[in-house]
C-alpha cells in the first residue's frame, strides 16, 4: 500500500496544473472575443510554480490581438484542442501579431486544433509592391525571446501575413505542423525567422502563397528535416542586403525534403545594391526531391522585386561554403540550376554532388547558368554542369 501511495503521488505531482480557460468565462461560440478569459488564463499559469497547462478544448474561440508575456515561475503549455479564430477584420486586431508569445523559457504550443488567421479578407489589401501605404497586416501566431520551447500537433490556417514569426529565439524545434494557405495568397509565408539560433523544424507540412519557410537574418544552427512543401516560393535564405543592420547567416541543414510545384526548391536570394556586407556560409543541402518546380536551385544576388529598388550595383553578400548534394527530380522550367552571384564578390566553394533534374518541356532538356561561381560538381550531373 505504501508503494502504491508513493507511486500515485509521484505521478500525480509530474502533471500540469490546468487552467481551463472556460472556467474564466471563455465560450466556444465562434462570436465572443474571448480576450480577457484567455489572458486571465495565462496570468495564473504563469504564475504557478510547477508545470502548468492553458487549456483550450474544442470549440470556436474568437480572440482578438493578445500578447501572452513571461517570465514564467515554470514550465508552461499552451494546449489548443478547439479552433481559435482571428477577427476578419485586419484593423479589430490592432497588433503585428494576432497572438504572441513573449520572454518565456519552456514553452510547448500542442494539441490537435487550429490557429485560423481568417486572412481571406486582409489578402486583397496586402500589395506594398506597389503601395507605399500598404495596411500592416498581422501575422498568426509569434515568439520574441523564447527559448528552450516547440510547437508541435498544430495546425496554422489562413493567414493575414506571415504564419509563425521566430524573433531572437534559441533551442526551438517545431514537429509535426501543418500550415496551410492558397497559393496565390500574397506574403502567407509559413515559417519566418531571424535573429535566432539552434532551430529544429521536422516533419511538418508548408503549403502557402509565399516562402514555406525563410531564413531571415543573423541566424544559425538549423536543422531542417522531413518538411514537405507546396504550394509557395520554396525554402529561402533571404532576402539579405536591404538593410544595413544585417548579420551574418550559417550552418544550415536541409535535408529529406519534398518540393510539389513551388515557384522555387532550395533558394538564395540577396539584394543588388546591397546596403550591409554580411557572410551566408556553411550550407548543406541533402536528399532533395524536386516535383515540378519551377526554380529548383536558385542563388539569386540580383534580387530587386520592386520600387524603390534601383539597380545601382553588386550585392556585397559573400555566399560560400554550399554543399548540394543528392538532389533530384523535375524542373518547371528549362534553366534547373540557376547560380546567380555577385561580380564583386563572387560565390566561393560551391559545390555540386550527385544532381538529377530534368525538364520535358517542347523547349528541350534542362540547363545550368553559372555567373561569378567558383565551385566543383562530381558523380552524376544533370543538367551539365557549367562551373570553372
Amino acid at each position: 500500500m505504501s508503494l502504491l501511495f508513493v507511486a500515485v503521488t509521484s505521478r500525480s505531482a509530474t502533471r500540469p496544473k490546468v487552467f481551463d480557460v472556460r472556467s474564466y468565462g471563455a465560450k466556444g461560440d465562434g462570436k465572443t472575443n474571448n480576450i480577457n478569459a484567455f489572458a486571465k488564463a495565462w496570468k495564473d499559469a504563469c504564475a504557478w510554480n510547477g508545470r502548468s497547462r492553458v487549456y483550450i478544448p474544442r470549440g470556436k474561440f474568437y480572440l482578438g490581438g493578445v500578447t501572452f508575456k513571461g517570465p514564467c515561475s515554470g514550465k508552461i503549455s499552451f494546449f489548443i484542442d478547439g479552433t481559435l479564430l482571428a477577427p476578419s477584420n485586419n484593423d479589430d486586431i490592432k497588433k503585428d501579431t494576432w497572438i504572441n508569445f513573449q520572454y518565456i523559457d519552456y514553452l510547448t504550443i500542442s494539441g490537435s486544433g487550429i490557429v485560423d488567421g481568417q486572412g481571406k479578407e486582409s489578402w486583397p489589401h496586402n500589395n506594398c509592391y506597389k503601395n507605399d501605404k500598404c495596411p500592416n497586416l498581422a501575422i498568426n501566431m509569434g515568439f520574441d525571446f523564447v527559448n528552450n520551447s516547440r510547437i508541435e500537433g498544430i495546425t496554422s490556417r489562413n493567414s493575414k501575413a506571415g504564419h509563425f514569426n521566430l524573433f531572437k529565439v534559441d533551442h526551438f524545434n517545431v514537429t509535426g505542423v501543418k500550415i496551410t494557405a492558397p497559393g496565390d495568397s500574397p506574403n502567407t509565408d509559413g515559417i519566418k525567422i531571424a535573429f535566432s539560433s539552434n532551430i529544429q523544424i521536422s516533419n511538418t507540412h508548408i503549403g502557402t502563397g509565399d516562402d514555406c519557410i525563410a531564413i531571415l537574418s543573423r541566424n544559425t544552427k538549423f536543422d531542417i528535416y522531413n518538411v514537405t512543401c507546396g504550394p509557395g516560393h520554396g525554402i529561402s535564405v533571404g532576402s539579405l542586403g536591404k538593410n544595413k543592420d544585417e548579420k551574418n547567416v550559417k550552418d544550415l541543414t536541409v535535408r529529406d525534403t519534398v518540393f510539389t510545384g513551388t515557384r522555387n526548391g532550395i533558394r538564395i536570394k540577396t539584394w543588388e545594391s546591397s546596403a550591409s556586407t554580411i557572410a551566408i556560409s556553411n550550407l548543406v543541402y541533402e536528399n532533395i526531391h524536386m516535383i515540378d518546380v519551377e526554380n529548383p536551385i536558385n542563388i539569386d544576388q540580383k534580387y530587386c522585386p520592386y520600387p524603390p529598388c534601383q539597380k545601382m550595383g553588386d550585392s556585397q553578400i559573400h555566399i560560400q561554403n554550399v554543399t548540394l548534394k543528392n538532389i533530384w527530380g523535375t524542373s518547371r522550367s528549362k534553366m534547373a540550376v540557376r547560380l546567380q552571384c555577385s561580380r564583386s564578390f563572387p560565390c566561393k566553394d560551391i559545390q555540386l554532388i550527385d544532381i538529377n533534374l530534368k525538364h520535358n518541356g517542347i523547349d528541350g532538356p534542362a540547363i545550368a547558368l553559372c555567373e561569378n561561381v567558383k565551385g566543383s560538381a562530381t558523380v552524376q550531373m544533370a543538367p551539365p554542369h557549367c562551373l570553372h
